[in-house]
């Protein structure tokens, strides 16, 4: 996909990536940008159009679905992590709320358009969907959760003509990294990786250059062939739906 003259629709779009995504959109010569935010948002180029969107919240959802007439491109980008060790349940579900249910949700009400466009989604990962940092257990859990989603979601839109890819993002510098002593990438380096995966067609994105380390065994290895593997289950008629 090239992104000029596409229409996007971004969530959580008012900091960190999001925002850096945003910019990266307009800088590629979209034509129309939704910011997806929960609060107020305001951007000087006449191409963005704020919308407010709480993907947890299914009224929102929907009533952004119903003012968006068509799209191209679906970045979920909205999540949260919180510093946890397993031991409050209320604190794991918080993270699947918005991690896991709310891409799925988000991308379930605009199906229709992606598919009249034969466009794309692009579910916003982290190394920690592949291996757990326990620090942010809850926030690993739900992201290893909106992988395998990721992967069902294209296995069964792939007939479809929607492209689904899974970005899996490493260090960068935003506020959820903030108390990580270690070496971070800028979120304009992330946010133009991941539009240079999207237009590459890469199934799966690492966009930093911490991730990119290891793209390539992620690519070659058991469970990236079993995902092909197994993407063969999915009935004709599910497939065509």
């Amino acid at each position: 996909m090239n992104i000029a003259n596409k229409t996007v629709l971004i969530t959580g779009a008012n900091r960190g990536i999001g925002r850096a995504l945003v910019d990266e959109a307009l800088k590629r010569g979209a034509a129309r940008v939704y910011a997806g935010t929960r609060g107020a948002f305001q951007h000087p180029d006449k191409r963005v159009t704020p919308v407010t969107l709480d993907v947890t919240n299914a009224a929102d959802i929907q009533r952004v679905a119903g003012e968006i007439g068509s799209l191209d491109l679906l970045i979920n980008n909205a999540g949260i992590a919180i510093y946890d060790d397993l031991s409050d349940p209320a604190v794991v579900e918080k993270h699947l709320a918005v991690n896991l249910f709310g891409p799925l949700n988000v991308t379930r009400a605009f199906l229709p358009r992606l598919k009249h466009s034969k466009g794309a989604v692009v579910n916003n990962l982290s190394l920690a969907a592949l291996a757990s940092l326990p620090v942010i257990s809850g926030y690993s859990v739900s992201k290893a959760a909106a992988l395998s989603m990721t992967q069902s979601l294209r296995a069964y839109l792939k007939a479809q003509d929607v492209v689904v890819h899974a970005v899996f993002i490493g260090p960068t510098d935003t506020d959820m990294n903030r108390g990580f002593d270690i070496p971070k990438a800028s979120t304009e380096v992330t946010a133009g990786g991941i539009f240079d995966g999207v237009e590459r067609g890469e199934e799966d994105i690492f966009p930093d250059p911490a991730s990119q380390q290891v793209a390539e065994g992620w690519r070659m290895g058991v469970a990236k062939g079993m995902e092909r593997e197994f993407s063969a289950f999915v009935p004709p008629s599910a497939a065509a739906a």
